[in-house]
This record gives C-alpha cells, sequence and structure tokens, in this order.
C-alpha cells in the first residue's frame, strides 16, 4: 500500500473506534508506522546524510594565465565557454590574488596558507635545485587528511623534485604530473623552442620528466598529451571516490599555459597565432570534463570547485603570452597585473549562482576555509596568514577578513592593500623591475590600472601604510620557517 493511502486509511479507521478498541487500534497503528520506519531508515538516512557530509573541494590551478584570459573575465578572443558557464553558476572573485608572481613560491603560499617568505620559499625550483617545500610545512591535503578525505595531486607540482618533497610526502595520497615547469631540462645542443613551440614534435628539445608518485614513468613527457592525461586521471579519482562515498580533495595545478605550449591533436591548429587560444581552449574542455564527472557521480551539488591560476601572464612571449587587462604589470611584477587572478568558485548548493564579489581574497585564505568547510582543524603551532573566506562564498554583504594584504617579490616586501588603496613602497631597481623611489599611491577603486600616483594629495594614507607594511615585515622576518634541504 502506497504511503500516503496507508496513513489515510488509517485516520478513518481511528476516528470510528470506540471505547476500549481505540486503544488497541492504536498501538497496532504505531507498530505497523514503527514496521515502515524500519524499512524506509536506510533510505531517509542517506538522503538527510547528505548534507552533513563533508564537501568534496577541487582546486584547478593553471599557469601564468592573466587576469583578462577568460570570456567572464572580459577576454574578446578567447573562448571559454566552461569557465563561462562556471561563472554563470557559481562566483567571480575579482579581487583575488595570489602571494607571489612567480612559480614555486606562489604555489607554496597556496598549500600552506601562510605568505611563501614564511615558510622559505621565496623563489622559482630548478632541475638541479636541492631545495623544497618543508615536509614539516603542513598543507592542505594534510589538514584534510584528518577528516579522512582523499587527497590526490595532478600536474605541475614545483616545490622539490627530489622523493622528500613530492607530493606524496607531502598529505596527497597519489601524484600524476610533472616536477616543475615544463620549458626546464632542456636538452643541451638543440633549440629550447621559445619561438617554435607550435609544433606537434617540440616536445624532442625538453627533458622534463613524468612522475606516478615518486617513479619517472616517461622522459621525455609528451606534452602534447598532457592536458587530456591530466584530466583522465581527475576524472577516474572523481569516480572512484565518489563510489566509494568518501570525500576527496583533487589539486590540479595544469602546466598550461606556461610556455612552450602544447596542445592534443584535437585542439591543434598550425597556425602559430593560434597557440594561446587553442591551449586556453584545451584547459578550458578539461575544466568542463571535470565537472561533467562531478555531476555524473551525482557528488555535483556538495561539491567546491575553485579555479585560479599561479600569477599574471608571461609577457614578452608573444603569441604564446596571455593579456591581464585592464590591470597593469604582469609575471615577475607585484603590479596588479602579476598578482591578482582571475578566480571562479563553483557549490551549487552553497553558492549563489552569477554573482561576482570584489572583496580582497587570495590563495592563502584558502587553507584555513577548506579546513573550516571539512570539520578539520587548521596549524595552530605555526603562524598561518589566510583567513576563513566561508562568509564570502555564500553572503552577499561580507567583508574581506583581511585588513591589509602584502606583496612580496623574493624576500622584499613591495607594496601593500588596504580597503582601495594600494602602496607601492620605495625600492631599489632590478633586472625585473624598475626603481620606486618614493611610495606611489593608488585608488584601485578608480583607477585599477595602477596608472594616476596619488601620493602626493594624500600623505596621512602613505604614512598609515608605510607603518602597517613595516610592522608586518617586522614579525615575519621574526617568525619565518626554513624551507626543505636534502
Amino acid at each position: 500500500m502506497p504511503l500516503p493511502d496507508f496513513w489515510a486509511s488509517q485516520s478513518l479507521t481511528i476516528v470510528r473506534l470506540k471505547g476500549s478498541h481505540l486503544l488497541h487500534r492504536l498501538t497496532t497503528c504505531l507498530l505497523i508506522a514503527l514496521g515502515w520506519v524500519v524499512v524506509f531508515a536506510p533510505i531517509v538516512g542517506v538522503c538527510s546524510a547528505e548534507p552533513n557530509r563533508p564537501p568534496n573541494l577541487v582546486l584547478i590551478f593553471t599557469d601564468d594565465q592573466g587576469y583578462n584570459d577568460l570570456g567572464c573575465f572580459g577576454s574578446k578572443t578567447l573562448k571559454t565557454p566552461n569557465l563561462d558557464r562556471m561563472a554563470e553558476q557559481g562566483r567571480k572573485f575579482t579581487s583575488f590574488y595570489v602571494a607571489a608572481p612567480i612559480c614555486s613560491a606562489s604555489r607554496a603560499a597556496l598549500l600552506t596558507g601562510s605568505y611563501c617568505q614564511r615558510v622559505g620559499v621565496t623563489g622559482v625550483y630548478f632541475p638541479n635545485s636541492k631545495n623544497g617545500l618543508n615536509p614539516d610545512e603542513v598543507t592542505i591535503a594534510e589538514v584534510l587528511k584528518q577528516k579522512g578525505y582523499a587527497t590526490a595531486c595532478v600536474g605541475k607540482w614545483h616545490l622539490g623534485h627530489h622523493p622528500k618533497f613530492l607530493p606524496t610526502n607531502q598529505g596527497f595520497d597519489s601524484y600524476f604530473g610533472i616536477p616543475y615547469s615544463n620549458d626546464m631540462d632542456g636538452v643541451r645542443g638543440k633549440n629550447r623552442g621559445l619561438d617554435h613551440t607550435w609544433s606537434k614534435n617540440d616536445f624532442t628539445p625538453w627533458n622534463v620528466p613524468l612522475m606516478r608518485d615518486t617513479k619517472i614513468i616517461e622522459r621525455p613527457a609528451d606534452q602534447t598529451t598532457l592536458t587530456k592525461r591530466y584530466t583522465e586521471e581527475a576524472v577516474k579519482f572523481i569516480k572512484t571516490n565518489a563510489s566509494a562515498k568518501k570525500p576527496f580533495f583533487l589539486y590540479m595545478p595544469h602546466t598550461m599555459p606556461h610556455v612552450p605550449l602544447f596542445v592534443s591533436k584535437d585542439f591543434y591548429d598550425p597556425d602559430p597565432k593560434s597557440a594561446y587560444k587553442k591551449t586556453i581552449a584545451e584547459i578550458d574542455w578539461s575544466v568542463g570534463q571535470v565537472l561533467k564527472a562531478l555531476k555524473d557521480a551525482g557528488v555535483d551539488d556538495n561539491t567546491l570547485v575553485v579555479f585560479t591560476t599561479d600569477n599574471g601572464p608571461w609577457h614578452g612571449k608573444g603569441n604564446q603570452a596571455g593579456s591581464a587587462l585592464p590591470l597593469r604589470g604582469a609575471k615577475f611584477s607585484t603590479l596588479e597585473g602579476g598578482m591578482r587572478v582571475p578566480c571562479i568558485m563553483r557549490w551549487p548548493s552553497k553558492i549563489k549562482p552569477g554573482t561576482t564579489c570584489d572583496e580582497i581574497a587570495a590563495t592563502i585564505d584558502l587553507l584555513p576555509t577548506f579546513a573550516k568547510l571539512a570539520g578539520a582543524k587548521a596549524p595552530t603551532d605555526r603562524v598561518i596568514d589566510g583567513q576563513d573566506i566561508t562568509a564570502l562564498l555564500t553572503s552577499h554583504d561580507a567583508k574581506t577578513p583581511h585588513e591589509a594584504y602584502f606583496f612580496y617579490r623574493g624576500n622584499q616586501l613591495q607594496a601593500v592593500r588596504s580597503g582601495k588603496w594600494k602602496l607601492h613602497l620605495p625600492r631599489q631597481a632590478n633586472r625585473r623591475n624598475k626603481a620606486v623611489t618614493t611610495g606611489q599611491l593608488y585608488d584601485l577603486s578608480a583607477d585599477i590600472g595602477e596608472s594616476k600616483n596619488v601620493a602626493a594629495d594624500h600623505a596621512d594614507v602613505v604614512k598609515r601604510l608605510t607603518d602597517v607594511a613595516k610592522r608586518f615585515d617586522t614579525k615575519l622576518q621574526a617568525n619565518k620557517r626554513p624551507a626543505g634541504k636534502l
């Protein structure tokens, strides 16, 4: 008998009963009802428990992709339908920052929730480097494993290629990818391809290895297949853990669009002018495949997907470089174009679709935020610079928890942002940046391109931010932690 009909018939019977028969039938009705509860309890239990399950977490992290390099962030030349749809279904973060304008330092900050200077990773690691992210650091993966998360890193690691520094020694159950940038480990005497990378055979001068866990499985890696193989690996990980009803964290740091650019045969175009477009198109396809896998596995509503990149575009690479417009600057620079990056977050059951947040947020915030969402504990035995930004995900009027955000290049604090104000501190010139002889102040609410220095009109703001920056840097330098060493 269907459940509604059952209750209707019992109600009519009870109304007709009188005297002692009423108690007898009520008892019988209660026993029958309890029987229905026993039968349906497993089904009801699964449904009601789903909202209380910790969310799955997917972090997609591209390499050298500019602020303008998505349709939903203003590009008129790049087609990114899957990322645009992700933004329509989620929230764009338009004042989202990395902690460094270069690869290794940016990744160290992302995974530890700390400014890269605090964890001793300030530059870029090369194949001859003997350092890496200290295994004593606590990564996002290690935090989430407190709550039984399955963890995987699929893509470019670049935090040390020796076994003690690899992902499987930093909280990840598995690793599949290349250990450093795809332009490293070139074969001597051969054309390194920087001016001719749009060729199906260009992978031959590059000797970068492809690894599974701690073993090299291919060398040189066939870079024309990397984005596709990363995607297949990610989809498999999602399906496996969704089937096992196990919460998971997928960290997917793409190799591309770092030069040299490569795509699979499905995206190949012999026209060099199409190089960057096609590379972004394949990354967009990959995002679409990941989102489809989540939906097919039935875990879409309970999965937070974050898409962002490690720093601004690598200017000077011609057709192989992206755009940071309307921002000024690019990779290697603490101008906005070097460290403000595109970011999209999607979580169907929690994030209101089609929304935008312009509050200051950063990659260092992901560790404490993911910890909060998973019900885990962020480290308390060390300084963590990131802040919990859960409210920025779910509320339309939440404010940034950052009173100030700091811009480092190497070990030098070069700028600070607080609210709408950004102050570039005086500094000497180096091979990447010009000298700044006096403090340069910009009102980012009116001048996102940092084109008009208004320091002379706001001496009080310059002094306040200068003092804030000096106090913070003094404390950071006194509480630094060392990088890992062989």
